[in-house]
């Protein structure tokens, strides 16, 4: 960033900067510093602001067609994908487009599992993240609900049933959700409003989350702090931008591909039979990002301990700065840790895949299993790493990797203790 502050040129631009500086934070975002070492991972948060807006514009479209009711809300689908101009491709881009967030979400978080941009002095960065990734929960199932399929309606009964093992209160927080004594128009009213609202409320946490970045700066694959000023950083335009633009622009491929040749691939064909209270699904699945909680639900004979172990296993990664102990961000450095790290991705997609298949047999073994490994994982080897591990020394600056040569910061000081 420039050391003075940005000062427009024109009088106009004077006049409304004193008064709303606008045009001095967008200075700010295109000269910002940003280390010269960031691999592609890190662009995954330019392509979830793109993920949000695309979601919010196709949402508002179809909410202008959509009916929420009960005896309607099928067909209002229907003629959305029939009579309105577009209205497939709208709504393709909509369904998809939540399949996209989340894979997008997922590649941004483990990325931070990797390279430590959870820990100090990022917390609140991280925090606000989690914040976000419980409302895009909140958000897709209800939005998954608002097709009143059946997948739609059963899922909306199941999860909503939840609620009903919490003492005491469990009850009337469950009637409070249906508006009823049973999952029905009322539902489907409560469940459209707040899908509506939800990524609003969403929008505002991103450029929270955003604010919050720029006051420590943005992490690194070395993970070691930059100096300012520093050789070991760029303006954020044109570099970073381009960068973005580059991989946003083989997202969109992708994406295109699901909208235009497998729109419905990652959906399920029974949400294409209008929801029947009297015809139960051979088996009730939610999507396939939420897959890997549900496996842990159902792992846990208990209904309670069972709602309380998929809560703590999405809670627990808000608690991650501090369970983590060791002192070293990138796993670049830490030879056991990249190991165990890459046991947690291989174990969440075990997770994902038998939250697919019946809670029966071998499948349930397996799910028990995954689930201990993951509490396992943030609870007790992430702390005893901190402790035990032997990391690899860390360079001086992220210059020196950048450009091929690498002193190791702890051969300098052995050398200046010498002298």
């Amino acid at each position: 960033m420039s050391d003075h502050e940005y000062v427009p040129s024109s009088k106009f631009g004077k006049w409304f900067n004193d008064r709303l500086p606008l045009l001095s934070l967008a200075s700010h975002l295109t000269d910002y510093p940003t280390p010269k070492n960031l691999n592609y991972w890190w662009t995954f948060g330019g392509i979830l602001t793109f993920c949000l807006i695309t979601q919010i514009v196709t949402g508002l479209t179809l909410a202008m067609h959509y009916i929420a009711h009960a005896d309607m809300a099928f067909e209002s689908v229907e003629h959305i994908m029939r009579d309105v101009n577009y209205g497939w491709l709208i709504r393709y881009i909509h369904a998809n487009g939540a399949s996209m967030f989340f894979l997008a979400v997922y590649i941004h978080i483990f990325r931070s599992l990797f390279y430590g941009s959870y820990k100090s002095p990022r917390e609140i960065i991280w925090i606000i993240g989690i914040i976000i990734y419980l409302l895009m929960m909140a958000a897709a199932f209800m939005g998954y609900v608002l097709p009143w399929g059946q997948m739609s309606f059963w899922g909306a009964t199941v999860i909503t049933n939840l609620f009903s093992a919490i003492p005491l209160v469990g009850e009337g927080i469950v009637n409070w959700l249906w508006g009823g004594y049973s999952v029905d128009n009322p539902t489907l009213t409560r469940f459209f409003t707040l899908h509506y609202l939800i990524p609003f409320l969403i929008l505002g946490l991103v450029v929270l989350h955003i604010w919050a970045l720029h006051v420590p700066g943005n992490n690194n694959p070395v993970g070691i702090d930059v100096k300012k000023p520093s050789k070991d950083t760029v303006p954020f335009h044109p570099y970073i931008v381009i960068k973005d633009g580059f991989a946003l622009l083989m997202f969109m491929i992708v994406f295109a591909f699901f909208v235009f040749y497998s729109p419905n691939i990652l959906g399920h064909a029974d949400n294409y039979i209008e929801a029947n209270p009297m015809v139960t699904p051979a088996h009730i699945v939610p999507e396939w990002y939420l897959l890997p909680f549900y496996a842990i639900l159902r792992s846990v004979p208990d209904k309670l301990m069972g709602v309380v172990a998929m809560l703590s296993a999405i809670l627990i990664l808000a608690a991650l700065p501090w369970l983590d102990t060791s002192k070293i961000r990138s796993a670049v450095f830490r030879p056991l840790y990249k190991q165990f790290y890459w046991i947690l991705v291989v174990d969440v997609l075990v997770l994902g895949y038998v939250g697919a298949m019946p809670a029966e047999g071998l499948y349930l073994l397996i799910a028990r299993v995954a689930t201990a490994y993951y509490f396992i994982h943030f609870l007790i080897i992430l702390p005893v790493l901190g402790f035990k591990e032997k990391t690899i020394p860390l360079p001086l600056s992220i210059t020196e990797p950048v450009l091929g040569g690498m002193p190791m910061a702890s051969a300098v000081k052995k050398k200046e203790s010498l002298n």
